[in-house]
This record gives C-alpha cells, sequence and structure tokens, in this order.
C-alpha cells in the first residue's frame, strides 16, 4: 500500500481542508461592523489569542537570531525598496509557514518529492515577489523623475526654496516618489544634510538619474548659480536617455519573448505530460531518477534563463 493511499493521510487531509472552510467562513461572514472592545469597555484590556502569542514569540525568537545578522537572499533595505512596512522577521516567518502549508499539501498529492518540490518554490516564489515589487517599485520611480524634476524647477522660478519646492511636490507627486521625497524632508528637518538625503535615497532606488540631481544639486550649492536652470537641463538629459532606453527595449522585444517561451515551455510541457498520462506524475515525483532529472532540467533552465537575460539586457 502507497503511503498516499493510508487512511491516516487521508484524514489528516480533510482536516486540514475542513479546518481551512472554517476559517474561511468565519472571516468571511464575520461582521463588519463589531464595536471594539476599547470603546465597549474602555476599562476592560484586550487579550491576546493563543495565535498572536505564538506567533509574537517566534517573532520574537527570529528577531534574536538575525539580530546584527543580514540575509543572504535579502538586505534589510530590501523592504523599504518594495515599499513593505514588514520587518525581515515577518517574512521569514510568512517563508516558513508557506513552506509548511505548501509541503503537507505536495505530500498529500503526490509524497515526498512533490512535498519538497512545494516546500521549496513557495518560498522562493515569495522571495521574487519581493524582487519583482521592489524592482517595479524602482521603475516606476524612475518614470516619475521628469515630471518631478520640472515640477521642482517651476516651483524655484516662481520664487520657492529648494526645500519648499520639495515639500511641495511630495504633496503633489504620486507613490513612490511623494513617499521618497517626504522621507527627504522629514530627515533634513530633522537636521540631516539634504545631500547626503538625496543620495540615499538614489541608492536605495537604484536610480542613476536622481544620483544625477542630488550632484547637481549639490555642485550648485557650493558654486552658485540658477538652479532651476540646472534642474531643466539635467531634466533634458533625462528624458533623452529615456528615449533611447525605450528604443533599445523595442529593439529587444522580439528576443525577451523568444526568452520567456524557450523558458517556460519545459515547464507547461511537464504539467501537461501529468494531466495526460497521470502515471508520468509518480514518476517524476516519487522516484530518484525522477527527482534527478527534475534537478538536471531545473539547473539547465537556470543556467539558461541567466544567459538570456545577459543577452537581451544592454548596458549603456
Amino acid at each position: 500500500m502507497r503511503v498516499v493511499d493510508s487512511p491516516i493521510i487521508l484524514a489528516l487531509g480533510l482536516v486540514c481542508v475542513y479546518a481551512a472552510i472554517g476559517v474561511a467562513a468565519l472571516i468571511l461572514l464575520k461582521s463588519r461592523r463589531v464595536v471594539p472592545l476599547n470603546r465597549r469597555r474602555p476599562e476592560a484590556t484586550a487579550s491576546a489569542s493563543a495565535l498572536t502569542k505564538v506567533t509574537e514569540s517566534a517573532l520574537g525568537a527570529i528577531n534574536k537570531s538575525l539580530r546584527g545578522r543580514q540575509l543572504r537572499l535579502i538586505r534589510a533595505d530590501k523592504f523599504e525598496q518594495a515599499g513593505l512596512k514588514i520587518r525581515a522577521a515577518d517574512f521569514v516567518l510568512m517563508c516558513g509557514a508557506g513552506f509548511l502549508v505548501s509541503g503537507i499539501v505536495g505530500f498529500i498529492l503526490a509524497g515526498v518529492g512533490l512535498a519538497l518540490l512545494f516546500g521549496l518554490l513557495t518560498p522562493a516564489g515569495m522571495v521574487f515577489w519581493l524582487h519583482l515589487k521592489a524592482s517595479r517599485r524602482q521603475s516606476k520611480f524612475g518614470e516619475q523623475l521628469p515630471d518631478t524634476l520640472q515640477m521642482l524647477a517651476g516651483s524655484m522660478r516662481a520664487g520657492h526654496s529648494l526645500m519648499r519646492a520639495l515639500d511641495a511636490a511630495s504633496d503633489e507627486a504620486e507613490a513612490p516618489m511623494s513617499e521618497e521625497l517626504r522621507r527627504v524632508v522629514n530627515e533634513t528637518r530633522i537636521g540631516r544634510d539634504l545631500n547626503d538625503s538625496l543620495i540615499d535615497t538614489a541608492a536605495r532606488m537604484k536610480s542613476q538619474d536622481f544620483l544625477w540631481t542630488a550632484q547637481a544639486i549639490e555642485t550648485q550649492r557650493e558654486i552658485g548659480g540658477n538652479l532651476a536652470e540646472v534642474l531643466e537641463n539635467v531634466n533634458e538629459t533625462i528624458r533623452e536617455r529615456a528615449a533611447l532606453i525605450r528604443q533599445v527595449r523595442s529593439l529587444s522585444a522580439e528576443g525577451r519573448v523568444s526568452a520567456y517561451v524557450l523558458v517556460g515551455l519545459p515547464i507547461i510541457m511537464l504539467f501537461i505530460l501529468c494531466l495526460i498520462n497521470p502515471t508520468y506524475g509518480p514518476t517524476f515525483f516519487g522516484t530518484i531518477p525522477g527527482w534527478l532529472m527534475l534537478a538536471g532540467a531545473g539547473t539547465m533552465l537556470g543556467l539558461g534563463s541567466f544567459w538570456l537575460s545577459r543577452l537581451i539586457k544592454p548596458k549603456f
């Protein structure tokens, strides 16, 4: 008898399914008009649930183990780059929970092989999502920079100071530009040098254009001159560079689509084969030769993806 056909595993799977349905029903059917405890009984203190206590103790243990250390795959400022208000311990706990849940689901479906595959793919997918979110936020920041520089130059031509222009731009711009400019203004108000804040913002958002802007502002503060005209010249250079980048991306679009097809085709074919002939699934995910074949295919796909990404990402 296989492990998957064991009545214990079947009962465990049913319990997990029914528990998930019950939790979803409680969340969806819970009334939204519940008056908070501190309003109903101001003298009463809200008691934390058992799940909250376990979560807080786990976060405390993870924070203690991560104190003074850096994660290898995730830097400390990656969450700021992605615009997430969470700590590294929270993300590590979510990755651990995802690993556990996906591993149980994979074990119920096809045994140990699929459990390991799902357990590894879930944290990897979460890390990839974090990097993708940070990359998109940085890209949006770069797209908003020309309009922001135009706004700063207009404010300064109207007679406002640089700090007042930054404050106004942080109110008028959209996120993430508004969030970063607001951070620069707040840091400057508490005594930090403006140029240091601007350079840190450029490093955090990985924006070479914003670094040029910070250097232009610092040069103008040292030698004097018309800062509005300087910002307009920098803005013109940034717009020309952005137009060149768009042209290069349009010329390399065919190569990017080819890379996506070549990488995604083996993965899609694997799932199609498992659906067409279910006997292939246990062979790939339940035997040592299948694991070796999947490991070899994953390694070759990873190397091929890296090589194609270097080919279709020109630098200039």
